[in-house]
């Protein structure tokens, strides 16, 4: 039974979920449908990058992702589907492969289905779940393209290290409040050298100097960093809403200063 994934932009107010979930069942009616997100704020391929790039490697080989995000077809952002590590990943060619994937695909083929161009105003409909149900039934990546190595890429700031210092931002604020920054656990801890740190945020307001293992570390409503299971730090509240109560969004500036013993 085929698996094919949505990760979109369109919410779940309007009908264009129950429209893409519709076509794929008609042609391919044993599909299994997941949806990933359609809470992806609009047009953010940063955003769907994550969210995808967390959630792909816990399904089965052969599952089919589909990318619903700034999906618009033209010259330069051409239709894709890929072939990476045991699965499939059809969106547009417009920078969220490259901030998905941490090295070149193991194959990639520009879509060429045969669609009317005047009529193509929904290409998550029109174009991707027909290559994902060509897919689900069998058929090979050669079929629906020619096969290319070109990605569109997209820069996204990583976390540097100055001297003593790592600095790095706030790249997702979850659902409970929880601040992922864009600092892995591997680098913490190769340049910490298990020296002793401060973190801090909002300018110095705020400081943090130990990395627990659970929220429930500390007592209720104290803050704490941990490395959560992306294995990114994040900055929570045990029962508490951290974006809200500390003042934190998006793109703020995370410093680690460590200190020679």
């Amino acid at each position: 039974m085929p698996i094919i994934t949505l990760t979109t932009d369109l919410g779940t107010n309007d009908h264009y979920v129950g429209v893409l979930k519709g076509s794929i069942l008609s042609e391919c009616a044993d599909a299994t449908i997941v949806d990933i997100s359609h809470e992806i704020p609009p047009y953010d391929i940063l955003k769907a990058a994550y969210t995808l790039k967390n959630s792909f490697k816990h399904f089965p080989k052969g599952t089919i992702h589909i990318i619903g995000v700034n999906p618009e077809i033209s010259e330069k952002a051409l239709s894709l589907a890929i072939y990476h590590k045991g699965q499939y990943f059809i969106g547009a060619n417009n920078g969220v492969f490259s901030l998905i994937f941490e090295e070149q695909p193991e194959m990639i083929v520009e879509i060429d289905i045969m669609v009317n161009p005047e009529s193509i105003t929904f290409p998550t409909k029109d174009i991707f779940t027909k290559a994902a149900c060509h897919l689900a039934k069998g058929g090979t990546l050669e079929m629906i393209g020619k096969v290319t190595t070109e990605l569109n890429e997209k820069a996204l700031f990583r976390a540097v290290s100055m001297g003593n210092i790592i600095k790095g931002m706030a790249i997702h604020i979850d659902h409970y409040g929880n601040i992922i920054t864009n600092i892995d656990k591997t680098f913490f801890k190769a340049f910490g050298q298990e020296r002793e740190f401060k973190i801090e945020f909002r300018r110095g307001d705020y400081d943090i100097t130990s990395i627990s293992q659970f929220y429930s570390k500390v007592p209720e409503g104290e803050k704490l960093a941990l490395f959560s299971s992306t294995g990114m730090l994040e900055i929570a509240m045990n029962k508490g809403n951290a974006s809200k109560l500390l003042g934190m969004k998006e793109s703020d500036i995370v410093r680690i200063e460590f200190y020679d013993r």
